[in-house]
């Protein structure tokens, strides 16, 4: 009987890391400030990845426009106009978001400075973004294996809608928290006094103010994406269980130096991080599921 797989490894895996988050989760219930005080100290190699480590996730958005372009051509020529769309599309995404989260240290590379630089340098910075960028469907087009058409749909379609939810899911619940992160605490007389746990939850409290958006890790969100490999590298020419796996593993080491690092740069408590990882890792497996489901149903 063939092995129950979920993101194109086998359910172990899965649940191994959904058991990893919530151990996570309680010990840090108990001691999060306390791992924050032994672990939190900015250096410069923690904001250069704290600033470029996203990248790698972000590659994500145009491997599975690419997906979903060979899939749809393979499908006839009536699919060619959305098969571009979505390409384009999918690499837009990947540079708005780089832009969103990281564009301000992109812009003083290039020596940008609202309302004083030409705003030329504006859009260089976005044009920085977009090479960095376009190299991926180049690749992923001549990799991935089109005999099964459904199946490239399904897994593009997955990891862009699953991406986008899994921000937006992230967004709302950092405003329906509110918890004031590490990096503010520590500037106050008594940091101890102003923290709060995870549960601890003030509604609405954060509005526009980064300093109460701790809970939970937006950037493990974006981390998390790379759990999705397996999947791409399932539907590439060539697949095998062992590569999954291989993606698999170099998905958690990824994932776990991002975690690190969002603790060593004074951004996050353990159970944010925790928290961040678990809801993107199950969004991204029930809306997989979902698609590869009716995949294979067709």
């Amino acid at each position: 009987m063939k092995r129950k797989t979920i993101m194109a490894v086998p359910a172990a895996c899965f649940l191994g890391v959904m058991a990893t988050c919530l151990l996570g989760i309680i010990i840090g219930s108990f001691y999060d400030f306390r791992i924050n005080e032994m672990l939190a100290n900015k250096t410069e190699l923690g904001a250069f990845f704290a600033t470029y480590g996203s990248y790698f996730s972000y590659c994500l958005y145009p491997a599975a426009g690419s997906c979903l372009f060979v899939g749809l051509k393979k499908k006839g020529d009536r699919y060619r106009a959305l098969a571009y769309t979505l390409l384009f599309l999918s690499l837009f995404m990947a540079v708005y978001y780089s832009n969103s989260y990281n564009g301000k240290s992109v812009r003083a590379l290039f020596g940008y400075v609202p309302g004083e630089a030409s705003p030329m340098l504006s859009v260089l910075s976005w044009l920085f973004w977009a090479v960095l960028y376009l190299w991926v469907p180049f690749v992923m087009i001549r990799l991935l294996d089109d005999s099964d058409p459904d199946r490239l749909i399904a897994v593009g379609a997955a990891i862009l809608i699953a991406g986008i939810t899994a921000d937006n899911v992230n967004a709302w619940l950092k405003q329906l928290a509110s918890r004031p992160r590490y990096k503010y605490l520590i500037t106050l007389d008594d940091p101890i006094s102003q923290f709060r746990s995870w549960w601890q939850m003030v509604p609405n409290l954060a509005g526009s103010d980064d300093s109460f958006k701790s809970w939970p890790s937006g950037n493990m969100t974006i981390a998390s994406m790379m759990f999705s490999l397996p999947m791409l590298s399932d539907v590439a020419r060539g697949k095998s269980s062992r590569r999954n796996h291989i993606c698999f593993f170099a998905a958690c080491i990824f994932v776990l130096i991002y975690a690190y690092n969002r603790i060593h740069m004074t951004n996050h408590f353990l159970s944010d991080v925790c928290f961040g990882t678990l809801i993107t890792y199950i969004i991204y497996a029930v809306i997989s599921e979902a698609f590869l489901s009716a995949a294979r149903a067709n």
